[in-house]
C-alpha cells in the first residue's frame, strides 16, 4: 500500500484557545492514539489534500520536527458544518507486526456478459472492509466480472486473498449485473420474431 508522508510540528498546547488559533494560521490540529503515548501534532491544511480528497487510500508517515516518524492510518476526519475547512483529525499508530483494519477500494475488472446484452451494472459496496498487516494491503481490491450474466452476483467470497481477512459476512453482494429497459426490450423482439418465424417454417 502506498504511503504519504505529512510534516507536522508536535504541541503541547492542546486547550480551546490554542486550537483555535492553530485554525485561524491554517493549521489542522491532529491527535494519534494506538502508542505508548497519544501524540498531537498540528500541520497546514493543504498537507492533507492528498489524504483526504481522494478515492485512494494510504498509511502515513507523521515527520514530527523533533525528527520522530510515526506510521499511522487516518481514523476519522471532522470537517466543518458550512465552509468545509478541515477542523480535526484523528490518526491510529500502526505497527509492523499487528493487524489494522481498513476499507479498501473496489475495483472491477473485465467485461460483463450481462453488460453486453444490455443489463447495468449495480454496486452494492465501493470499499471492502479488511483486516490484515500493513504491508499485506493492496491499494485496491479487484474483481472480474467478465462471465456475470444478467441477474448474477459478485460476492466477498470472490475477492477473498490469504493476505487479509474480510470483515462483511460471506453473503454480502459487492455488485450485480440488474436488468434494464433495453434488455427487457430486446428479449421480447426475440420473442416476437420466433413467433412470426414459425408459421413460415411450417408452410
Amino acid at each position: 500500500m502506498k504511503s504519504l508522508t505529512i510534516n507536522a510540528s508536535q504541541r503541547e498546547s492542546v486547550g480551546k484557545k490554542a486550537t483555535k488559533a492553530l485554525r485561524n494560521a491554517g493549521q489542522v490540529p491532529c491527535v494519534i492514539y494506538g502508542g505508548d503515548t497519544i501524540v498531537h501534532f498540528a500541520a497546514p491544511e493543504i498537507a492533507f489534500k492528498n489524504l483526504v480528497y481522494t478515492p485512494d487510500v494510504h498509511t502515513v508517515v507523521i515527520a514530527l520536527d523533533n525528527g520522530t516518524k510515526i506510521n499511522a492510518i487516518l481514523q476519522d476526519i471532522q470537517f466543518h458544518p458550512v465552509t468545509d475547512k478541515i477542523l480535526h483529525i484523528d490518526f491510529i499508530e500502526i505497527f509492523d507486526d499487528k493487524p489494522i483494519t481498513m476499507n479498501i477500494p473496489f475495483k472491477t475488472t473485465g467485461n460483463s456478459r450481462g453488460v453486453r446484452a444490455g443489463g447495468v451494472l449495480r454496486f452494492n459496496l465501493r470499499r471492502i472492509k479488511v483486516k490484515g498487516l500493513s504491508s499485506n494491503l493492496p491499494d485496491f481490491i479487484e474483481g472480474d466480472i467478465t462471465n456475470l450474466k444478467i441477474g448474477n452476483k459478485l460476492y466477498v467470497t470472490d475477492v477473498a486473498s490469504e493476505d487479509y481477512t474480510i470483515l462483511h459476512p460471506d453473503n454480502t453482494v459487492i455488485c450485480m449485473i440488474k436488468t434494464s429497459r433495453t434488455a427487457v426490450a430486446d428479449d421480447e423482439d426475440e420473442e416476437e420474431t420466433e413467433t412470426t418465424e414459425a408459421p413460415a417454417a411450417e408452410a
